[in-house]
Order: C-alpha cells, then structure tokens, then sequence
C-alpha cells in the first residue's frame, strides 16, 4: 500500500503525490495520500486533488487490494501526473471528533460495565455505537456520558505510538471491540487517551481531549439481547 500520511499527521490537509494508476477515468490511486478511507465504521474523507488550475472533486474514499483509491468526479488525471490533495478539512475535523469520542467512551463502557463494542459507524453528521451490557438502564448510560464531558475538560493528550502486536496485546484491556482482534501485522499503531484508554487503532484523532467540544447523547437503543445502541454527536 502506497504511504498513508494521515497515520503519523491527522491535521495534514495539504500534499503532494504523483499519480499511480486510474482506472475508469474515475478511480485513482496516488504514491501517497493524506486522504482517509472508508475503514473501521468511520467515514472518508472528500476534498479534491489539484493538477495545476483543474480540481478533480474526490467523493469517495475507499482501500481495494491493498491501495488507497481516490473516486474523482469527474475523468483527466493520467499516471505520472503531479498533483495537490486537499482535504475537506470542516468535514474531516468533525470526523476526528467523533473517533476520539468513540474511543473515550468505549473505555467508560468498558471501565464501568465490562461491556464491549459491537459495532458503529461514524459519518460528519451523526454517529452511533453498539455495545454489549446485560441491563438496559438509560440513567447508567446517561451517567457515563455525562462522566465522559467530565473527562473532556481534563484535555489529556491523545498520542499515537506504534507498538509490535505481541507486544500490545499483552495489555489488559487494549483490546475492546468483540470478536475482532487487530490486524494480522508485524507492528500496530496505538492510539492513547493519557491516563483513560489504549487502543489498536488506525484512524484519525484529535490531539487532545477539549477539541472534542460537548458530547451529546441524542438517543439510547435496546436492539436485542445484551445489544445496546447509542447516538451521539459533538458540538463546540
């Protein structure tokens, strides 16, 4: 896979790159990119890539055998092309919220309940997560989102760090989703709330915890046995 800049600098929203390949006259697949794609219940990024005067819109995001393919909206860009990423950067910013959210909320989940995430899916404009607790008790669930703008205001540092998979999973409780490990790789990137949480992870965060802004609970699902739904968003 071509160098994904956004793992060691999320708030990169400029680079450059020479294109690889097209395919269709749509899909593009640079020598390197700062774009995110679709990975792990989170959301691409869009923006657009430059090549001199011309914009060529990307809409859409996406990882196929192992590249980073750029959908652009419309035909032009030809291998050996140089051209400028730009990242959508109000969208990608929401984004970065929402993840980090995720993270220090599932260490609440975990920490207080022992419970696991099932499953999500982030997009700009809302985003949910599903966890596993026996009880459904809204009052709980509520008191953890009210603990986690707590910890917000503490603004502990989030770092990424890369850690050998032996080695990182050693870690009690690094691990949180159910029934999925991290990938099958040499060396994993960690994601760290400091003091609240560790996470194999290979998004796109903040760098500290007060970026994230208020925390919103905008509904609580029971969607079945020990399977629970919850909506949040995150607002200045």
């Amino acid at each position: 896979m071509e160098k994904a800049l956004y793992m060691d600098d999320c708030y990169l929203k400029e680079f450059e790159a020479t294109v690889e390949s097209t395919k269709d006259g749509k899909y593009v697949v640079l020598s390197q990119t700062a774009f995110y794609p679709v990975s792990g219940g989170v959301a691409n990024d869009t923006g657009v890539l430059a090549k001199g005067d011309e914009e060529f819109p990307v809409v859409y995001v996406g990882k196929f055998d192992d590249a980073i393919s750029h959908e652009v909206s419309k035909p032009g860009l030809k291998p050996g092309d140089k051209v400028t990423g730009k990242i959508g950067w109000e969208r990608r910013y929401k984004l970065m919220r929402l993840h980090t959210t995720a993270h220090l909320l599932a260490a609440i989940m975990h920490n207080k309940a022992k419970a696991l995430i099932t499953g999500g899916q982030i997009e700009a404009d809302k985003a949910r997560m599903d966890f596993s607790l026996e009880d459904f008790d809204r009052g709980k669930i509520e008191e953890y989102m009210q603990l986690a703008n707590k910890l917000v205001q503490t603004d502990a540092p989030v770092k990424v760090s890369y850690m050998k998979r032996e080695d990182a999973l050693k870690i009690p409780d690094m691990v949180k989703l159910a029934n999925k490990m991290p990938p099958n790789v040499g060396t994993l990137r960690i994601v760290e709330i400091e003091g609240i949480d560790r996470q194999a992870d290979g998004g796109c965060h903040v760098k500290s915890l007060k970026e994230i802004g208020k925390i919103e609970l905008l509904k609580v699902e029971n969607k079945g046995k020990d399977n629970r739904r919850l909506y949040y968003m995150v607002s200045d």
